[in-house]
């Protein structure tokens, strides 16, 4: 059964792990069903040693809701904490039309706190700065979640990476280039503080910047890597139709390679996903999630999702292995169109 490590300690989990995020935010808020959610979790977990390595990892963070997604995760974990790495969040706080950062020591104390509550257990065994606040200089927040572990409640810490749209405000008229720049700077500042055990990024067939410097960059320095997205929103998937439509609370109706026209040019990345699944027996999301895992020993992706079946076929992955020719006829599949420019 493979595992993989997470940072210097060797903190292990599957090879795959669950993103509980679509559960209860950013996706088609009509189809979110706290029972579905509950027997998607269950069936994550009792995937392994079924469909594969299987699922130990639960990420999620206390804004999604917020906090239900906390809450949600609980109630399964009040019965089998001992078979879930548990992974949450802090440093986002919502509004009714706005999300602020906040790194206050203070606030990451009580926030942690009051994740160990909804997650009903004594201990998050990773736990990351979802991002950083401009206002409070980052070795204070870090030096704050350090204190947790040596308090016991936290086993080890992670940071999110700074979204491609942060960038791009950040560093115009550089499309494409040092995307993850801001992400290393900060890095390199709180490995300083206290160890970074972990690094969760955008990482896809449709989204391989990361492996340009941010992946390499944990890889020197033993830091996990988890790849968020790993199934690009969806569309890796293939079970995506162009000029669908989404609703309105869905992240995809304001997402540029989600329009009827982007969604139809990028197709092709989904045909040559599905031509190395027809070949092994497995399905696009299955190829989409082995290409990631091929990438390194330290990466996990975590893909989301909101029903069992996927939880199921995404842990299934993990037992795919891509040969060489079907790694570079991936390679040579066009790029994504579209950006979050």
């Amino acid at each position: 059964m493979e595992r993989r490590t997470i940072g210097a300690g060797a903190l292990e989990v599957g090879a795959v792990g669950l993103g509980c995020m679509p559960m209860s935010w950013a996706y088609t808020g009509s189809r979110q069903r706290g029972d579905a959610s509950l027997r998607t979790v269950h069936a994550a977990l009792d995937a392994t040693g079924a469909a594969g390595p299987g699922v130990t990892l639960l990420d999620t963070a206390d804004m999604y809701g917020p906090f239900t997604n906390e809450l949600l995760l609980g109630r399964v974990l009040r019965e089998r904490r001992a078979e879930a790495f548990v992974s949450t969040k802090c440093g986002l706080l919502v509004g009714e039309q706005h999300i602020v950062a906040n790194g206050r020591p203070g606030y990451v104390k009580r926030a942690c706190d009051a994740s160990l509550r909804r997650l009903q257990t004594e201990t998050i065994d990773l736990y990351q700065l979802h991002r950083a606040d401009p206002e409070v200089p980052i070795e204070e927040t870090w030096g704050a979640m350090a204190e947790l572990v040596a308090a016991g409640k936290v086993r080890a810490l992670g940071l999110c990476a700074v979204g491609a749209r942060a960038h791009r405000r950040m560093a115009p008229g550089r499309p494409g280039s040092g995307l993850h720049d801001l992400t290393i700077r900060q890095l390199e500042r709180v490995q300083q503080v206290f160890p970074v055990s972990a690094v969760e990024a955008e990482l896809s067939v449709w989204s391989p910047e990361a492996l340009e410097a941010l992946l390499p960059w944990c890889v020197a320095r033993g830091v996990g890597f988890l790849a968020a997205m790993p199934l690009g929103n969806g569309f890796l998937t293939g079970t995506l139709t162009p000029g669908q439509g989404f609703e309105p609370d869905d992240l995809r109706a304001r997402h540029p390679r989600f329009t009827a026209e982007m969604m139809a040019a990028n197709q092709p990345l989904v045909v040559g996903l599905r031509r190395v699944a027809e070949r092994h027996g497995a399905t696009p999301a299955q190829v989409a999630l082995a290409w990631v895992l091929a990438q390194g020993r330290h990466v996990v992706p975590i893909p989301g999702a909101k029903r069992a079946r996927w939880a199921v076929e995404n842990a299934g992955a993990a037992a795919l292995r891509l040969t060489g020719t079907d790694l570079a006829e991936i390679a040579a599949l066009p790029a994504a169109l579209g950006s979050w420019d």
